[in-house]
């Protein structure tokens, strides 16, 4: 398989991560069935056969303010992919940058290689314009929760009652602060991620 390599985003170790394109979503769709752990765990469900099409073509809910919905694949030396991502720009405000999706092959788990494909891309992020990064995680999957926490990430708000295909879920929003900008100055510029909002 091939990707459309619409160029290198940035290299971490012995993996590049590129821009994935509408061209290679026969190669993604492959990945999220291979690795259906994130699905069955979120949705209740494995994988559907238009999943990597959803994951491109999905919009984001009406009235959300952003710039961009990037989709990226991580791939080793081989040109396998190792890991997808989903990332939005300037979601709600300038500088805050969420992270939709980020799953790795399950064959790398338990190696450090999530953080390390993780760093890469937070410093990416950064350096692309990011002031905060933001995510949701859901409550009771402990080994996504301590991931987050141990990359520096920290509850604002638990979102209750999340119906996700098959599942229905709490989800804790996540926020990690880049740089001198403070939790205090992103809940003044997202009210709705405060921990008192209903």
């Amino acid at each position: 398989m091939s990707f459309e390599m619409g160029g290198i985003l940035f290299e971490v170790e012995d993996y590049s991560a590129i821009e994935l394109g509408r061209g290679d979503i026969p190669i993604v769709q492959t990945f999220l069935e291979d690795n259906p752990e994130y699905f069955l765990s979120a949705e209740g469900c494995p994988p559907t056969k238009t999943q990597a099409k959803e994951e491109f073509e999905s919009e984001l809910p009406e009235g959300w303010a952003f710039t961009n919905k990037r989709t990226i694949g991580f791939v080793d030396a081989s040109k396998e992919l190792t890991a997808f991502a989903t990332i939005v720009s300037d979601l709600f405000a300038d500088g805050v940058w969420h992270i939709g999706l980020l799953i790795l092959s399950t064959d790398k788990h338990g190696q450090g290689v999530a953080r390390c494909l993780y760093k890469g891309l937070e410093s990416w992020l950064k350096a692309s314009g990011a002031r905060w990064l933001r995510l949701g995680v859901i409550a009771g999957n402990v080994r996504a929760e301590r991931f987050w926490e141990r990359n520096g990430y920290l509850e604002t708000r638990r979102r209750y009652g999340v119906v996700m295909r098959n599942a229905t879920h709490t989800m804790r929003v996540m926020i990690k602060p880049l740089g001198e900008a403070g939790i205090g100055e992103y809940l003044s510029l997202v009210s709705r991620d405060h921990p008192d909002v209903p």
